[in-house]
């Protein structure tokens, strides 16, 4: 059986899924959509509902913790006119419906104009418009991103570098292939100049050790001394990052 509610944790109406299934453990932890509860079928309502409110707890704890860990959950409602901020840029939001199948957009001159279908409902609306200030605020921003991966590699690494692109990612800030494809979150771009700078570095460090060993925190360490505090930032102010 599942139940599904809400929780308002630190402004955010965080949906919550609650699956009683076949287990003899409890576990909960932060989904790609929603919080998530699992709880043993076995347990009499009385216990739920304590479980649930410690769960609650946890949440809110958690939230003081990991400033805007729950911003992820929250549905943005871009308006025309809307200024969207995304590191020293700054956009113009226009929008406007029309009858029309997809959804589309186009930057010029600072301006970000975005047709939208207007048969979505406001979930997949609000998604649709995140996706495309996604991909025009990348391509627009691509060029210094590239510069900075190169002027990084060149300074530390010297390897070959096959492709850089930025991709609309929320499970890792980064990727890096064993053949020189170096993948970098738009959400990113929100990010200290810094902390994008130690994320480059993170990757580029791949290009050379594809693990985590202490080799490769080496050469994490050899570009960027201080890249611990990068790494706090991230983990603190990460879930802000976002369109």
């Amino acid at each position: 059986m599942t139940e599904k509610t809400t929780v308002h944790v630190d402004g955010v109406d965080v949906p919550l899924k609650i699956i009683h299934e076949r287990r003899n453990s409890i576990r909960i932890y932060l989904g790609k959509k929603e919080a998530i509860m699992r709880l043993p079928s076995s347990l009499q309502p009385k216990e739920v509902v304590e479980h649930q409110q410690r769960m609650i707890d946890w949440m809110h704890q958690l939230a003081k913790q990991k400033k805007g860990i729950f911003n992820k959950y929250q549905q943005l409602d871009y308006q025309t006119d809307d200024t969207l901020i995304v590191g020293s840029r700054k956009y113009l939001i226009k929008i406007k419906e029309a009858e029309r199948k997809t959804s589309g957009g186009r930057l010029e001159d600072g301006v970000i104009t975005l047709t939208m279908n207007e048969n979505l409902d406001a979930k997949s609306r609000s998604k649709a418009i995140g996706s495309l200030l996604s991909r025009l605020v990348a391509a627009d921003q691509l060029p210094y991103i590239q510069e900075r991966v190169h002027f990084f590699n060149q300074q530390f690494f010297k390897k070959n570098i096959k492709s850089i692109k930025l991709k609309y990612t929320h499970s890792r800030w980064g990727s890096c292939s064993s053949t020189g494809n170096i993948n970098l979150s738009t959400r990113l771009l929100f990010a200290p100049p810094d902390v994008i700078d130690y994320v480059i570095i993170h990757e580029l460090a791949h290009l050379t050790e594809q693990n985590h060993s202490h080799r490769f925190w080496a050469l994490v360490e050899k570009a960027m001394p201080s890249y611990k505090e990068k790494e706090a930032w991230l983990s603190q102010f990460g879930g802000e990052c976002d369109f």
